[in-house]
């Protein structure tokens, strides 16, 4: 029998967070690196600091993960829905990171669900544009009477029509990070990064929404920005928090199944 571990010592690679998964045959003791296809990750045009929890921080992911910039899409076009024009080089970026090796895309901007379909009709790869495409799954996954709320970086750029590209027929109980706030801040006017009033702006806007729509069952962070702080928001509120991270792991987990016994690892091996 086989078994995976992560290869935080000899399997270690610069560039894969936690290093190369290592599999050990326990009938002979003997390590195998098990190498892992990539997440590919297309990023907005940004310049501000990204923590780890963050999706353009390499050591958020447990797998590896390669990136790719589109320029000239910034967070103000984009959120305001005005990107429309570089859709091929959203879609070019996605096919370099195809030939890179990536086994499935994602972005680090949930506005991006408007362009999903778009996106993915020219692409060959699994997408998945934003976290709020998780409502969906999430809100049947919750007892009856509960329903899924949503944190924006914009609650005034969030419409309807991002919600139906994410497979809604109506807008959920959304609140929004402050314009003029720490997020905004540090986002369009460069301001610092500072955790302790990012965290404390979060928990504001979540404790406000869960007030205002005491059903709230499970809470979906559309900004990309946010996972930092996901499991103090389950902490405070008892709910659970999904986010990009979720969404990736997800998507990854499906592109790249797992190793799971010896039979799996001969049958490669064989070609079989």
């Amino acid at each position: 029998m086989d078994h995976l571990q992560s290869g935080t010592g000899r399997g270690a690679k610069a560039g894969y967070p936690g290093g190369h998964p290592v599999l050990i045959h326990q009938n002979t003791g003997r390590e195998t690196s098990v190498m892992t296809a990539p997440l590919g990750i297309i990023m907005l045009d940004t310049a501000f600091p990204r923590p780890v929890g963050d999706v353009g921080n390499a050591a958020s992911w447990p797998f590896p993960v390669l990136y790719r910039t589109v320029h000239g899409a910034t967070a103000r076009l984009v959120v305001s829905g005005q990107d429309g024009p570089l859709l091929e080089a959203f879609a070019a970026a996605g096919e370099d990171l195809r030939r890179a090796g990536a086994c499935a895309l994602t972005t680090s901007c949930g506005f991006l669900v408007l362009r999903q379909q778009a996106l993915a009709a020219r692409v060959g790869l699994p997408l998945a544009t934003s976290s709020l495409l998780q409502i969906p799954a999430v809100a049947a996954t919750l007892p009856a009477g509960r329903r899924v709320g949503v944190i924006t970086y914009d609650a005034a750029a969030l419409s309807l029509a991002h919600f139906t590209a994410a497979g809604l027929s109506e807008i959920p109980p959304v609140a929004g990070l402050p314009r003029g706030g720490a997020l905004h801040g540090m986002i369009e006017d460069g301001a610092p990064y500072d955790r302790a009033a990012l965290a404390a702006e979060l928990l504001t806007v979540a404790t406000g929404l869960i007030s205002s729509a005491p059903d709230i069952g499970a809470l979906v962070l559309e900004c990309t920005n946010l996972p930092p702080f996901s499991a103090l928001l389950a902490r405070v509120t008892g709910l659970p928090v999904y986010d990009s991270l979720t969404l990736g792991c997800w998507l990854h987990a499906a592109a790249v199944p797992p190793v799971r016994s010896s039979i799996d690892c001969d049958s490669g091996a064989e070609g079989n």
